[in-house]
């Protein structure tokens, strides 16, 4: 399987699909890069070098109990575009993984990317703190770990309902849907399925975001319960520089999957806009 080492040793797993303008995916919480696919396998036809890496702890990667956390996170990001030597990249993030681009960029800096895409992105800041009024408060994320200790196994059977709106009144639901989310999250090693809740809750990305210098898309469904758009999107939306804000209407959290068909479009027709 191809991957890279990353400086403490920690292997990251990726696919690496067509040719063309690169294209990077960051997964989010509890999932691995499976959860892209949808979409790599819509764009790579394009005319699109399609990349997706499981992040460390996630899926194929190495399980680690050091690095869970948003710094490492865009660390290792940033050592896979090095060592693939790629230029002109487009990034897609989507939850945590939205953080993680974010941080990459308060890290590393647009020096390699082209665009942005948010979906659904965590950032600036999902907890409640006296800076982030409409933020949720550090209870909701406490019963998260404790979930995961009591019995992460139930716990992300019963977060798939959430994640893809099918707790919602005749919502049309997908076992095969319900039953790959529980899949991915079971690949998740369990320091990674607990310490990453208070990577992509507890990280404040707003002056990550103001860093951002290039064009940004960012995608939110106004029905997500995971991640409510009102402060995060919304708020996103009034600090990046060059950012163009697309709500879908009634979508949840997982648009990636729910809403395929026009995240593909939505992102398809973004790359190709010209400078």
């Amino acid at each position: 399987m191809p991957n890279i080492i990353t400086k403490d040793g920690t292997k990251i797993y990726y696919k690496d699909w067509g040719k063309g303008q690169p294209v990077i995916f960051s997964h989010g919480w509890p999932l691995n890069g499976d959860a892209f696919e949808d979409q790599m396998f819509y764009l790579a036809p394009k005319g699109y070098r399609c990349i997706v890496h499981d992040r460390r702890g996630h899926g194929r990667s190495s399980q680690p109990w050091n690095g869970n956390d948003m710094d490492t996170y865009a660390d290792d990001l940033s050592e896979l575009i090095e060592k693939l030597d790629l230029k002109n990249v487009i990034l897609v993030g989507h939850s945590t993984g939205g953080g993680e681009v974010t941080r990459y960029i308060g890290r590393h800096g647009n020096k390699r990317v082209a665009k942005i895409v948010l979906i659904g992105s965590v950032s600036p800041l999902m907890v409640k703190t006296a800076d982030n009024p409409g933020g949720l408060p550090i209870q909701v994320f406490d019963q998260l770990r404790a979930n995961v200790v009591a019995d992460r196994s139930q716990f992300f059977k019963d977060l798939s309902l959430p994640f893809y709106g099918y707790n919602r009144p005749n919502a049309k639901i997908s076992d095969g849907v319900r039953e790959n989310f529980w899949h991915q999250g079971m690949m998740e090693g369990f320091p990674a399925a607990y310490f990453c809740i208070k990577a992509f809750s507890e990280t404040d990305m707003t002056e990550d975001l103001k860093k951002i210098d290039v064009p940004t898309l960012i995608l939110h469904g106004d029905d997500d319960q995971i991640v409510p758009i009102a402060d995060s999107a919304m708020l996103s939306t009034k600090i990046v520089k060059q950012a163009t804000l697309k709500v879908y209407k009634g979508a949840p959290h997982g648009m990636c999957t729910t809403h395929k068909q026009q995240v593909n479009e939505d992102l398809f027709a973004f790359f190709e806009e010209k400078l």
